[in-house]
C-alpha cells in the first residue's frame, strides 16, 4: 500500500511539475507565436472579429514582409541598431569593468556612498535628461547622428553596470589576485588576467543588458535623429508603420520579430551565465 502510495505521489509531483513548465513555457513562448502568425496573415485575417485570431483562416501571406522591407529602411535600421549596441558596449565596458573593480576593492564608508550614488543616477527617467542632453548635443553639432546616440546611450548603462560588476568582482575572493601579484603580476595585470576572466558571466551580463537597452531605447533616438536614414529600430518602426490611425500591424510584428530574434537567441545560449551575472552574491 506504501509502495503503490509513494508511486502515486511520484506521478502526481511529474504531472504537477510538467504542468508548471508548460504553462511557462507557454507564457515564454507566446509573444513569439503571436508576433510569427500576426507577420503571415493577411489584412483581412487580422481585421475580421469574427475569426479565430491564434490560426490561420486564409493562406499565409508574405505582403508584410515585402512591405517592411521594400516600403522603409529596415535593414538600414538594423544595421544602424546593431552599430549604436556594439559601440555602446564597448564603452560601456571599458568604463564598467574598471570601476566597478575599483568600487568592489576600495574601503570605507565613502565606497559604498559612491556605489549608491552611481546606481542612483540610472534610476533618473530619461525624460527628465534629454532636454539638457539635447543642449549638449547641439553644442557639439552632433544633431542627427548616430554619434549622438552613442554618446549619450552610455550615461545610463555605466552606472548601472558599473554597480552590478561591483557586486560581482565582491564575491572574487582577494587572495587570488594576491597570489597573482606575488607571482609577478601588477595589480593591473592581476585584473586583466585573472579577475576578468573569472568575471565572464558578469561580462556577458553586461552585454546583453546593454545591448538589449539600446535595441528598445525610443525617447533619446526620436529626440535627436530627425532623417529616416540615421533610425534606429526603434524609432524607424513606429514611425513608417504606424500613420495616424493606420496600425501595420502585419509589418510591425515582421519587424519585432525580426529584431528580437538575436537578442532571444543570445540570452538562450547564455541564460545560465546571465543568471548568475545577476544573483551573484545573493547567496554564499
Amino acid at each position: 500500500m506504501s509502495a503503490g502510495w509513494y508511486r502515486a505521489q511520484r506521478a502526481a509531483g511529474a504531472v504537477g511539475h510538467f504542468g508548471v513548465l508548460a504553462t511557462f513555457v507557454t507564457f515564454l513562448a507566446f509573444p513569439f507565436y503571436w508576433m510569427l502568425i500576426t507577420t503571415f496573415k493577411t489584412t483581412q485575417d487580422l481585421h475580421d472579429t469574427k475569426n479565430n485570431p491564434f490560426i490561420f483562416n486564409d493562406p499565409p501571406t508574405l505582403h508584410h514582409i515585402r512591405v517592411l522591407f521594400e516600403d522603409t529602411a529596415f535593414i538600414q535600421w538594423l544595421i544602424n541598431t546593431a552599430w549604436v549596441g556594439v559601440l555602446v558596449v564597448i564603452i560601456t565596458l571599458v568604463f564598467a569593468l574598471p570601476a566597478g573593480y575599483s568600487l568592489a576593492r576600495a574601503t570605507g564608508r565613502w565606497s559604498q556612498m559612491l556605489a549608491i550614488g552611481i546606481f542612483l543616477t540610472y534610476l533618473v527617467p530619461p525624460t527628465i535628461l534629454f532636454i539638457p542632453f539635447a543642449r549638449i548635443i547641439a553644442n557639439l553639432g552632433l544633431q542627427n547622428s548616430l554619434w549622438s546616440l552613442v554618446l549619450v546611450y552610455p550615461s545610463f548603462t555605466i552606472p548601472f553596470c558599473t554597480w552590478l560588476l561591483m557586486g560581482f568582482f565582491k564575491a572574487i575572493p582577494r587572495d587570488l589576485e594576491d597570489a597573482a601579484m606575488i607571482d609577478g603580476l601588477s595589480r593591473f595585470g592581476a585584473f586583466v588576467r585573472v579577475v576578468i576572466p573569472i568575471s565572464v558571466a558578469g561580462v556577458l551580463t553586461v552585454v546583453i543588458f546593454t545591448f538589449t537597452l539600446v535595441t528598445q531605447e525610443f525617447v533619446y533616438g526620436v529626440t535627436f535623429i530627425t532623417t529616416s536614414s540615421n533610425y534606429t529600430v526603434s524609432v524607424g518602426v513606429p514611425t513608417f508603420l504606424v500613420r495616424g490611425d493606420v496600425y501595420f500591424w502585419g509589418s510591425m510584428m515582421a519587424a519585432a520579430l525580426i529584431a528580437s530574434l538575436p537578442i532571444a537567441v543570445l540570452y538562450n545560449f547564455f541564460v545560465e551565465r546571465f543568471v548568475v551575472g545577476f544573483t551573484v552574491g545573493a547567496v554564499k
